[in-house]
Parts: structure tokens; C-alpha cells; sequence
């Protein structure tokens, strides 16, 4: 072997682990942008969650004072009931 041939498997190898690393890099950095991508779905996610959970709390609270309402007309109508006995 002389020294154009180690001169050519040197630059070989060089080019092999320069596309290595552009690869890795490549790979990466793609890798990087999917996480971004989901911690923002994440977000989104969480957001209609919170907004739904304050939905769900004012249907809950309406339904309790629907329901005191409803107790306290039905208590008057049995006193009323037992005051016409």
C-alpha cells in the first residue's frame, strides 16, 4: 500500500464519519422538533381539560341550587299540606 491509497481509505473514512454525524444530527434534531410538537399538544391538552373541569364545576353548582331550590319548595308545600289537615 503506498501513500495514495492511505491518503484515499483517511478521506474515505472522513467522508463516512462526516455523513455519520450529519445523520445523528439530522436525527436529532427531528427528534427534538417531535417533542416540541407533543409537549404543545400536551399544553393544548391540558388547557381544554382546565376549561372543561370550570364547565363541569358550574353544571355541578347550578344542579345544587336547582336541587335547594326544589327542597325548599317541596318543605313548604308539606307545611302546607300539614296545615290544611
Amino acid at each position: 500500500m503506498n501513500s495514495a491509497d492511505w491518503a484515499g481509505a483517511i478521506g474515505a473514512g472522513g467522508v463516512f464519519l462526516f455523513l455519520m454525524v450529519v445523520v445523528w444530527q439530522v436525527a436529532a434534531t427531528w427528534r427534538a422538533r417531535m417533542l416540541a410538537s407533543r409537549e404543545e399538544q400536551y399544553k393544548r391538552l391540558a388547557a381544554r381539560y382546565a376549561e372543561l373541569l370550570e364547565d363541569n364545576v358550574e353544571l355541578h353548582r347550578r344542579t345544587l341550587e336547582e336541587l335547594t331550590q326544589a327542597r325548599a319548595s317541596i318543605t313548604s308545600m308539606e307545611k302546607m299540606m300539614r296545615s290544611v289537615e
